[in-house]
């Protein structure tokens, strides 16, 4: 809904100061959405980058997976708290360099945990599980978004579960480290959908509850979605591949 009354910049905002993006004339709205979408594709071609730089290390790989051992629950508990606190942090912050900050120690963090998973693509299983599971991810999200974008849906009901079930996740993983089961193809493909949940929720979000100015942190919220998104179509791809 379009406002062109005079208080228009004087009703209430959001946490970052602005007006919700819905609520912006369409002019302001559209740059809005330029501008998520441009830091998005620069947040993922940083992260292609860091990981260019840390496999021209064989040091530093090799260190980190003698670290890490068989102990993969650390990294998935890893991960998933790491996509929490971004999630936090897109949601609370209030200033451009807390938002630029949370954005940038958000993806060196999970250009870090990623090694491990790539390592093992990359050296163990079939070359192309990662361009594929790549451009599922990529078809994953760009449908998700295509439908919020075309329909206008407000997701936030989903928050509360969607909260629930990724605590809920963490618990199982911690509970297969303590009884020495595995999480499996069903596990992987549970979070492939809680993902697109994800993006469903923070997608709408960026027409509905983020404000104007907060086009870095719904950013950093979408990339989150996606990085998460794109290591469970890997584990799932990999899995299928090393059954062929």
């Amino acid at each position: 809904m379009n406002n062109f009354s005079p208080d228009y910049y004087d009703q209430d905002t959001t946490a970052g100061g602005g007006v919700f993006a819905i609520d912006a004339i369409a002019s302001e709205r559209a740059a809005f959405i330029r501008k998520t979408y441009m830091h998005l594709a620069g947040a993922i071609m940083a992260f292609m980058g860091l990981e260019f730089i840390l496999f021209s290390s064989d040091t530093l790989v090799n260190g980190m997976m003698n670290a890490i051992g068989g102990n993969w629950w650390l990294v998935l508990i890893a991960f998933m708290g790491a996509s929490w606190v971004a999630s936090a942090m897109a949601s609370s912050a209030k200033s451009l360099a807390t938002q630029y900050a949370g954005l940038g120690i958000y993806i060196v963090a999970e250009a870090l945990i990623f090694v491990p998973i790539l390592y093992i693509a990359t050296q163990f299983a079939n070359p192309t599980v990662i361009p594929i599971a790549a451009v599922i991810t990529l078809c994953i999200f760009g449908g998700l978004t295509a439908y919020v974008f075309v329909t206008g849906a407000d997701f936030s009901f989903m928050g509360g579960f969607l909260t629930i079930a990724m605590f809920g996740a963490i618990g199982i993983a911690i509970g297969a480290a303590i009884f020495g089961f595995s999480l499996g193809l069903w596990f992987a493909a549970a979070m492939i959908v809680l993902m697109s949940g994800f993006i469903l929720y923070d997608t709408s979000n960026v027409l509905h509850h983020y404000s104007t100015d907060q086009y870095v942190s719904a950013s950093l919220a979408l990339f989150a979605a996606i990085a998460t998104l794109f290591w469970y179509v890997l584990r799932l791809v990999m899995m299928f591949s090393s059954n062929d």
